[in-house]
């Protein structure tokens, strides 16, 4: 077998290969490929003749909705062909074509339709390898049961095909013609062989001739001479399909169309790459030269092409309707045209995948025997995600693992190194096995891990001190009870003994410590408040009970006994409350179950307390009550920006802006104006407040971080935001700085902009982001195609540009290309001076001479607002 091939005959049952006489190629079963599926033959006589022997047994999966061939021992980013083939043959006697779906690895690659039950349909993909595996994946529709007759992997060069890469693959166009026999789009002309491929071709791509065209003819090699190739030709035809092509007889021009039939689903707006060969066969002394086009559109002019050297032309095409390619001779004077070769792929783009998660998960099911639906990649495609993980999804970044169950899975042996790959993992219950062994010391060295429950095994020998320290910190939730044989409390030798009393000093100055800061806190709030009141500059609290402590029996009787819920979080519950005066307040009771603790309880109340501006939510006060912990802010009647945008009541494109710039400058002024900078981390539409007349407050400063010096840059610390506005850098460096903040208020531009969600459900399968979403449709200059429609036809187009390309610049990947807050506030400034300039002029020429606006609101009290607010800062 040529290196770098794998040739797979599912079904066949045979231990030793065989070898195919028409190519050399020797073919194996899939026994060590697969562990899951059916065999079943395949009767001779219901396919159509001259098919290779493979297609005479198939494998079949009734079972599961995914199940993967796992193909090993690859070269990370290496460069493959692959091959599926599939020949129903009516196999299960029902009579009828199942419909299923294909992955490369995690990527879709296409959907198998068996139009017909004798036919066989070929499809391959070229693509960059993303680990040192590769799993090529059937999903089951519920149209009929996935099989397979066949599976080639063909290696191919870095330098071939370099449309193929980390970003997109390549998928060959199956389109049937009238006088082929495959689908494949991938074509020689002029001569009478049926197909070329290997030993001809050395990467085995299948040529097959082109159907038969009346009026053209063979261009006849009267050299007979190989046709080679030069060094920096990225294609690398084979001779035998360089050396004939066909040219008209009597006409100047030749014509070649393609479109989609049933037998691929194209989508709805396909991207085809177009691959044309060309080489002059005749040592002819006319002139050969002829103008090459796709869909009218020049492709080349006066093209000639050159002696025994092929050479390649290429290009894009879009869209599912019918196109052609037109070979025109330049004039009469000229040869007719002529083609060698030719090959359509479709463009497909490439979704990230997580070798090292991946690989950590595969050796984990293989040691533990486990089956479950784990198959394929473990995160991706999220509606695959396998059973008892989750994983969490970022742009521009791969799927990661967060959490993983394995309690009473069976498990049997010792605690596999494996799981201390897992990188990210926070969460990890393996409760309820016969897990036996040390528990090992790599475990307390998994960085993001908080909760860790190992109880019910059969673990022996200490707890390592790096968990225990953990633990005693508050950062690791530990389990270890019901195992008989492990050293309670790390007391199994007289220097872990030691280290506990250092322990339980540490708890000591650690309640200290905390009772010291709560009275801090309490003469911290005391001192802004008194600091308040000589501060003109500073918003201003109406309510006489701003910064009050209150009891959990006070809290019980504003609220009802806890009556209205008005919203939750990772905290817990928010009630709404009533005060003496008749004030209305919101109160965010922390859960029992909440994982947020005195830490950002304290964080919270501290940063609530030193910051004062009118797009801030205040707080009024506080609770910490025996085990109540409790915040209660000012009341913000409109709610949240994001139920506000999902709601009937609308909002216009002028009211969008305004709630723009005051939440911008909210952030703005924790990152310049407050000392130490605060960084927010969690900005997204859910944390915007709005008040009745629709002016927004930042809120929900649970999660967040001061810098303790103008010199720091950056500071490292566990990611956390909500998915879809994390930033993406800080995510995969942990690097936290206002630039963070940055990019997740460019998501909440597009939000308004688009009025779609941060996270966009494009089908049951797949999910994007906001981000690449819009950045698609407005590189393509079609702002229309991402606009919210319902304001669309009520704004200044010039306005919604102007905050589109911020919020692309707000969410460049890299930090230092992003702008600041205030350079954001600037620009949003701008675009609503363009907007109520719009507004105003409308408002004009409609006679109506500055009349109040949709949202009732003057024109020029806006104007005013808004130099006050630029001069303000």
């Amino acid at each position: 077998m040529p290196n770098g091939f794998i040739s797979i005959d599912c079904g066949y049952t045979a231990n030793q290969t065989y070898t195919d006489s028409r190519t050399g190629i020797s073919y194996a079963s899939d026994e060590g490929y697969i562990d899951a599926g059916l065999i079943h033959p395949v009767d001779k006589s219901n396919l159509q003749t001259d098919l290779a022997d493979r297609y005479l047994n198939l494998c079949f999966f009734p079972s599961g909705e995914r199940n993967c061939y796992t193909l090993r021992f690859f070269t990370l980013g290496g460069k493959y062909l692959v091959r599926a083939a599939f020949g129903y043959g009516d196999y299960d006697k029902l009579n009828k074509n199942p419909t299923f779906d294909l992955y490369f690895g995690v990527n879709y690659w296409t959907t198998v339709t068996i139009v017909s039950s004798s036919t066989a349909y070929v499809f391959e993909i070229i693509a960059v390898c993303p680990a040192d595996f590769l799993q090529i994946c059937l999903v089951n529709k519920g149209s009929g049961t996935p099989f397979i007759s066949g599976l080639d992997l063909r290696s191919l060069t870095s330098d071939l095909y370099l449309e193929a890469n980390v970003t997109q693959s390549l998928v060959l166009l199956s389109f049937f013609r009238d006088t082929v026999g495959f689908g494949p789009n991938r074509y020689h002309f002029g001569t009478n062989y049926q197909h070329i491929r290997f030993p001809d071709d050395p990467y085995d791509r299948m040529w097959q001739r082109y159907e038969n065209v009346d009026g053209w003819t063979d261009v006849p090699n009267k050299s007979n001479g190989e046709i080679k190739n030069s060094t920096n030709d990225n294609y690398d035809a084979p001779s035998a399909v360089m050396r004939s092509a066909s040219t008209p007889v009597n006409d100047s021009r030749m014509d070649l169309s393609w479109s989609s039939d049933s037998s691929m689903n194209v989508g709805v707006d396909p991207k085809f790459f177009l691959v044309l060969y060309f080489a002059e066969l005749e040592a002819v002394q006319e002139l050969r030269q002829f103008d090459v086009s796709v869909d009218n559109n020049p492709l080349a002019s006066a093209f000639s092409p050159k002696f025994l050297l092929p050479t390649v032309l290429s290009g894009i095409v879009q869209g599912s309707n019918e196109h052609s390619v037109s070979l025109v001779a330049t004039s009469n004077l000229a040869l007719q045209p002529l083609i060698n070769a030719m090959e359509i792929y479709m463009v497909r783009p490439v979704n990230e995948s997580n070798s090292l998660d991946a690989n950590a998960m595969m050796t984990i099911q293989e040691k533990f025997s486990v089956k479950k639906n784990w198959v394929g990649d473990p995160c991706a495609p999220i509606s695959f995600a396998w059973n008892g993980l989750n994983c969490s999804y970022t742009t521009n970044s791969p799927p990661r693992i967060t959490a993983l169950n394995m309690s009473s899975s069976g498990l049997v042996g010792e605690i596999d190194a494996s799981f201390g790959q897992l990188t990210l993992l926070q969460h990890l219950d393996l409760s309820h096995n016969s897990l036996s062994g040390s528990i090992p010391v790599f475990l307390g060295q998994v960085p993001a891990l908080q909760f860790l429950d190992l109880s019910s095994n059969n673990l022996s020998g200490s707890i390592p001190w790096s968990l225990l320290e953990k633990t005693q910190r508050g950062l690791l939730t530990l389990r270890v009870d019901n195992n008989p044989g492990l050293c309670g409390n790390n007391t199994c030798n007289p220097i872990q003994k030691k280290r506990r009393n250092k322990t339980k000093l540490l708890q000591i100055v650690i309640s200290v410590i905390v009772a010291v800061s709560l009275l801090v806190l309490a003469v911290f709030l005391f001192v802004i408040w008194d600091r308040r009141k000589k501060r003109p500059d500073l918003a201003h609290s109406t309510n006489t009970f701003e910064n009050r402590r209150f009891t959990y029996k006070e809290l019980k009787h504003i609220t009802n006994n806890f009556n209205s819920v008005i919203g939750r979080g990772g905290f817990g519950l928010v009630y709404v409350g009533c005060l003496e005066n008749g004030a209305l307040v919101a109160v965010k009771m922390r859960s029992e179950t909440s994982s947020q603790g005195n830490t950002e309880f304290l964080a919270e109340a501290q940063h609530l307390a030193r910051v004062h501006h009118k797009n801030l939510v205040s707080l009024i006060g506080y609770c910490k009550d025996k085990k109540h912990l409790s915040l209660v802010y000012e009341y913000m009647d409109e709610g949240n920006l994001e139920d506000r945008l999902r709601g009937q009541e609308s909002l216009n494109w002028l009211q969008r802006l305004k709630i723009a710039l005051d939440s911008a400058h909210g952030l703005e002024y924790l990152h310049k104006s407050c000392s130490p900078p605060l960084i927010h981390r969690d900005v997204k539409t859910g944390n915007i407040l709005l008040t009745t007349n629709l002016q927004a407050k930042l809120s929900d400063f649970g999660l967040t971080r001061a810098f303790s010096s103008e010199m720091v840059t950056h500071m490292t610390t566990r990611p956390a935001g909500t998915l879809g506005y994390l930033d993406p850098e800080y995510y995969a460096t942990s690097h936290l700085s206002e630039k963070s903040d940055v990019y997740s208020f460019g998501v909440v531009l597009l939000v308004l902009i688009t009025g779609q969600r941060a996270i966009i459900t494009i089908s049951d399968t797949e999910r994007n982001n906001i981000t690449i979403w819009a950045r698609h449709g407005l590189s393509e200059g079609d702002i229309d195609s991402v606009i919210d429609p319902r304001i669309r036809g009520d704004c200044d187009i010039n306005s919604v540009w102007k905050v589109a390309e911020l919020a692309l610049q707000c969410t460049q990947h890299t930090g230092r290309d992003r702008p600041t807050m205030t350079e954001v506030a600037e620009g949003i400034s701008e675009s609503l001076q363009l907007e109520t300039s719009s507004r105003s002029m409308r408002c004009s020429s409609s006679g109506t001479g500055g009349s109040a606006l949709a949202d009732g609101e003057p024109v020029g009290a806006l104007e005013t607002e808004l130099i006050g607010e630029t001069s303000a800062r």
